[in-house]
């Protein structure tokens, strides 16, 4: 899900006509006791037998966990071709890779895997030219890789680094402050920290962040996020002197969050109910009426009627991106302190693409458009002039751009679903792009290729996809297709690459990505499509794609896998629940499987705008019509399904896939196998690579069995 952010050759298989594990004696699966628990919601009453896996530190819940990961990798041990499948993995995963640089202080700081590290590498260096030095390795903080690097900024004059840790990688955080010239840690420790930035003010002194208060012993993982506050701190000095700089009591479900604009002058404050609309407050810290941190926060936009981001300032000119209006957004000005609607200055109108980013960037705005799901980025004054184009290599997505106004360069990040995520920096003197440490991972793209086409949705909506295979791919219907997807929060899935897609590729597999509806790809219109009362039409677009596929001879229902990640694991629990004969194979990970109770753990309020809430006796219809956990039908025939969670999820926590699974065996009528994989010391989005690389070929083993797939002497 979604939180506030300012500025995230295999051997090869061959497919042998039939699934080869069909004829398989069904498993004994773990007891999980059923009780008679039930809920009543506007006087339709809904059984909820599992509730007490709620409870994710109950001896039973262990219990349950443990003896369904015993089951789970006991099968996945005998999987042909696992250990095949997981060193080829592990090659590809070996190339050195570089994030998207950022400058601070006159230098550039950046993160680094060399290949097979658990964790990325924080480093430093003055210019792309010199040479590069560690500043930390998070490696020598956790050898397993279990407390994650999570977040760092460095203070204006470049003398200390504010840095966040995360155990298992879970949003709850804490954070440190690190000396950078002794390379010591001072003992400031703030937490628990979640869903923040870390903004420094210019003079170097402290830096404001949000943090929540301390949840009650047992429920920190589990807890409902209520009451987030901006504090600011000052180096060197305990946390119980932070000031309280906002807070909204009379809303203690919005985030708070602020962060400083890059002159040091403004801090500009963000609330927000979870959704794409939000509310803009802020401070003017040069104030000379209010010496220090005394400037009052007051507001900028004060009504949630629209999506408000802003980019940057010159002076007192305020730019901000916007879809009020304008569903597929527009670049605004205004000049503080007046912030009267009707005095702000179009500076770049709404077009016929959605802008998917914008920013201030040598003195100019740079704005990022999707052109049918295809980035393209266009510079433009600060009059609204345009001043050109960015010549990017190819075809594909710009994942991130890094700049600042006051220097004659940018960053950005380039990637397809061939092509290696690559920074270049661009340089606006020359107008040239130059790739920085560019990625030489061990595969070879040309004998692949990415097509887009468009089907028509059950409503008649053209929906596009991009199928990558092998070039020359024989449409017989015998070809064994993974179809991936999201679709939700305002969130467009661009091409990128992946190791574990070219691994799926090189043993002869087909790989789709269907852009549904609820995503931002064409649009705020388009997201309003899925959302809501409408979110049928995101499972609708997804069934889609799996018929299009099969009507054209890609594969069939007993070649066709398909997987999704935590709003994209609800998709794939809705699909696998609605038409169970479509897939041979269901993979949801870190799934928000109960659509009547999610709203009630960690940041799941925040998500109400995006679903509806079963408190509300509308949203309770269509909620229960399609959430997954209370649509498994005793008796059914579901396809094989491994379920994938993790032990320190606080996004979507785990009980979430608990209920889905032990619900799922209880229901099953046919011998496909229905397991859960339950990682520890990982979360929602986080795992060390080693732990990554592992999850995987156990996914992709699992998948390659049930589709018809078997390891044969590479060539």
């Amino acid at each position: 899900m979604s939180v506030w952010t300012r500025w995230g050759a295999l051997v090869p298989l061959l497919a042998l006509g039939v699934p080869c594990l069909a004829q398989e004696p069904a498993l004994q699966y773990p007891p999980a006791a059923k009780t008679d628990h039930r809920d009543s919601y506007f006087d339709t009453s809904v059984a909820d037998p599992y509730r007490w896996m709620e409870d994710l530190n109950s001896p039973e819940t262990t219990a349950w966990v443990a003896a369904e990961n015993q089951l789970t990798f006991g099968y996945l041990d005998q999987l042909p071709g696992r250990d095949a499948i997981r060193k080829r993995l592990t090659e590809l995963w070996d190339f050195p890779r570089v994030s998207l640089p950022t400058r601070e202080a006159g230098r550039l700081f950046y993160l680094k895997n060399s290949g097979l590290q658990r964790q990325s590498v924080l480093y430093q260096r003055s210019s792309v030219a010199t040479s590069a030095s560690v500043l930390l390795d998070p490696n020598t903080l956790s050898p397993d890789g279990s407390l994650a690097f999570a977040d760092f900024a460095v203070s204006p004059d470049g003398r200390l680094m504010a840095y966040a840790l995360a155990q298992g990688g879970a949003d709850l955080k804490e954070i440190h402050l690190r000396d950078l010239k002794t390379g010591q840690d001072l003992a400031d420790l703030l937490k628990p920290v979640k869903f923040t930035v870390i903004s420094w003010t210019r003079d170097g002194k402290g830096f404001f962040y949000s943090r929540y208060p301390k949840q009650p012993q047992g429920k920190e993982l589990s807890g409902s996020n209520q009451g987030q506050q901006l504090f600011y701190h000052i180096a060197g000095t305990a946390q119980e002197q932070d000031r309280l700089i906002y807070e909204r009591k009379d809303h203690p479900e919005w985030f708070v969050g602020g962060g400083v604009s890059e002159d040091g002058r403004y801090l500009e404050v963000y609330l927000g109910a979870g959704g794409t609309e939000n509310r803009l407050y802020y401070a003017d810290l040069k104030d000379p009426r209010h010496p220090g941190l005394s400037s009052p926060v007051v507001p900028l936009i004060d009504l949630d009627d629209a999506e408000y981001t802003i980019l940057g300032n010159i002076g007192r000119t305020l730019y901000l991106r916007t879809d009020l209006g304008a569903p597929r957004r527009r670049i605004v000005a205004l000049e503080l302190p007046d912030t009267a609607r009707a005095h702000w200055r179009t500076v770049v109108p709404e077009g016929d693409n959605v802008i998917e980013d914008a920013g201030v960037a040598g003195g100019r705005l740079y704005v990022g458009y999707l052109v049918d799901v295809r980035s393209q980025v266009r510079f433009f004054g600060f009059d609204g002039h345009p001043l050109g184009a960015l010549e990017l290599p190819g075809l594909g997505t710009v994942g991130g751009i890094s700049s600042r106004n006051d220097t004659p360069e940018l960053f950005y990040s380039f990637t397809s679903f061939l092509d290696p995520n690559t920074v270049f920096r661009y340089d606006f003197k020359t107008g040239r792009s130059t790739a920085f440490e560019a990625p030489h991972p061990a595969f070879d793209p040309s004998g692949y290729e990415t097509k887009q086409v468009f089907y028509p949705s059950k409503d008649g909506t053209r929906i596009p996809m991009f199928v990558t295979a092998r070039k020359g791919l024989n449409l017989d219907g015998l070809n064994p297709t993974l179809l991936y997807a999201y679709g939700g929060f305002d969130i467009s899935i661009l091409p990128f690459y992946s190791p574990a897609v070219m691994a799926w590729l090189e043993m002869g597999g087909v790989y789709a990505v269907p852009n549904l509806r609820g995503g931002g790809e064409y649009g705020e219109e388009w997201h309003h499509a899925g959302m809501l009362e409408k979110k049928q039409n995101v499972f609708d677009d997804f069934i889609g794609a799996a018929e299009y596929l099969i009507a054209e001879h890609y594969t069939t229902p007993e070649r066709l896998a398909i997987e999704g990640g935590s709003n994209g694991g609800l998709l794939v629990g809705a699909v696998m629940t609605q038409r169970p004969e479509l897939f041979a194979v269901a993979l949801p990970a870190v799934g928000v499987m109960d659509m009547l109770r999610y709203q009630k753990f960690t940041g799941g309020a925040f998500w109400v705008p995006e679903y509806g809430s079963s408190d509300d006796s509308t949203a309770f219809q269509y909620l229960i019509r399609y959430s997954p956990l209370q649509n498994l039908k005793a008796g059914s025939c579901y396809p094989a399904t491994l379920v994938t969670t993790a032990d320190h999820d606080d996004r979507v926590v785990p009980s979430h896939s608990f209920k889905f699974m032990a619900t799922l065996q209880a229901a099953q009528g046919c011998d496909h196998p229905t397991l859960i994989r339950v990682e520890t010391e990982g979360s929602h989005g986080y795992r060390p690579t080693d732990k990554r690389i592992a999850e995987v070929a156990d996914l992709w083993a699992f998948t390659a069995a049930r589709l018809g797939l078997s390891p044969v002497p590479a060539p």
